[in-house]
């Protein structure tokens, strides 16, 4: 990763997570900008909405920044189970003034069919393209590493971890359970390890080539210095940035932040249709009483997952919203997104100082 990060001209071993939704191109921009990697979560838009936003990010800075897209599997409809899940969520729905959708839509298109976006990633050329929920077509990862691009993905478990290496990613994210947001499991439906950041990181390192990225629960610059020691070439923080002010988080996801959900994160389908780590809220307590069979695919169930908290923040109720947060979620920091890199570099080199000094 030393390499890399020269080759990107990146300064820290430190990268901000793209969470869709949460992360701006004004976030993106002041991360790279104060020298670390500023990321860019495209996978909620389209190849014209991706332009945009990379076109917007590159007009507040020169530097590297990753553009990370969506490559889980296109969802398969089932009318009959969108229907009673949405006669699930109906109560909740009149208990907020508002009429439940009619119908239940696919809003994300998966970048593995996505032949428009990967055009328009070969025409703007960004510096590094990362892949969550899994792989795109071999050919779109060929055409992309002959641009020029370099490629992370993420890996929940060894054996993910190896089929990125096959692949030749340049760098893999190894997402321990305890992250926020979706986790990065290629096939949601398998039975997932739940593996810790520092466990997957030791996996990873021990048997794998490609520069290893840890991520999950890290919130300060001594969980960097920890996972650096473990072997990671750098560590991927999200939760860290979700209350700095170019943020994108509504004020009821920031007062959740400062709320006693913090301390208590769920894993739930129920938002989006995918286990994701999110504040315990009305959402979540939903997803608690319901099995999983019961909740339609990903990312159709999120259709009615945003009808939900749109309707809930129109009635000023933000316990419907998509709260992602990791479980060090009490550690976070009000900062501009710039000084918070540039208090996560001071804490990380008095950790390595610190280190360096016991006998």
């Amino acid at each position: 990763m030393n390499k890399l990060l020269r080759l990107l001209n990146i300064d820290l071993p430190i990268v901000q997570a793209p969470m869709a939704g949460v992360s701006t191109p004004e976030m993106a921009a002041a991360v790279s900008n104060a020298g670390a990697l500023g990321s860019i979560g495209v996978g909620a838009v389209d190849a014209a909405g991706a332009r945009a936003m990379i076109g917007a990010t590159r007009e507040l800075t020169k530097r590297a920044f990753n553009v990370n897209l969506f490559c889980h599997r296109p969802a398969t409809a089932d009318p009959q189970r969108e229907l009673a899940w949405v006669e699930e969520l109906a109560p909740r729905f009149k208990q907020l003034g508002a009429q439940p959708p009619k119908a239940l839509h696919e809003i994300y298109k998966s970048f593995v069919v996505d032949r428009e976006m990967l055009e328009m990633l070969l025409e703007e050329r960004p510096a590094v393209v990362s892949f969550h929920f899994g792989l795109p077509p071999a050919e779109f990862i060929g055409r992309l590493k002959d641009a020029g691009i370099a490629l992370f993905a993420s890996a929940t478990s060894l054996s993910e971890g190896h089929a990125l290496q096959a692949a030749d990613v340049d760098a893999i994210v190894a997402q321990g359970f305890e992250a926020g947001g979706h986790r990065g499991t290629f096939d949601p439906d398998r039975r997932d390890d739940m593996l810790g950041t520092f466990a997957l990181t030791r996996l990873l390192v021990n048997e794998l080539k490609p520069a290893i990225i840890a991520a999950g629960g890290i919130m300060d610059g001594a969980g960097i210095a920890a996972c650096l020691r473990l072997g990671a070439s750098a560590a991927q923080l999200g939760t860290a940035f979700i209350a700095c002010p170019e943020s994108s988080a509504d004020k009821f996801y920031r007062a959740a932040l400062k709320s006693d959900a913090a301390n208590h994160t769920v894993m739930t389908r129920a938002i989006s249709g995918r286990p994701a780590r999110c504040l315990a809220n009305l959402f979540t307590a939903i997803g608690e009483s319901t099995a999983a069979d019961k909740i339609p695919d990903y990312p159709i169930a999120y259709d009615a997952g945003k009808a939900l908290h749109a309707a809930g923040k129109k009635a000023d109720q933000g316990g419907y919203g998509a709260q992602w947060a990791g479980q060090a979620a009490p550690l976070i920091r009000e900062l501009p997104a710039a000084q918070l890199v540039a208090v996560l570099k001071s804490e990380l080199e008095e950790a390595i100082k610190q280190s360096v000094s016991v006998p």
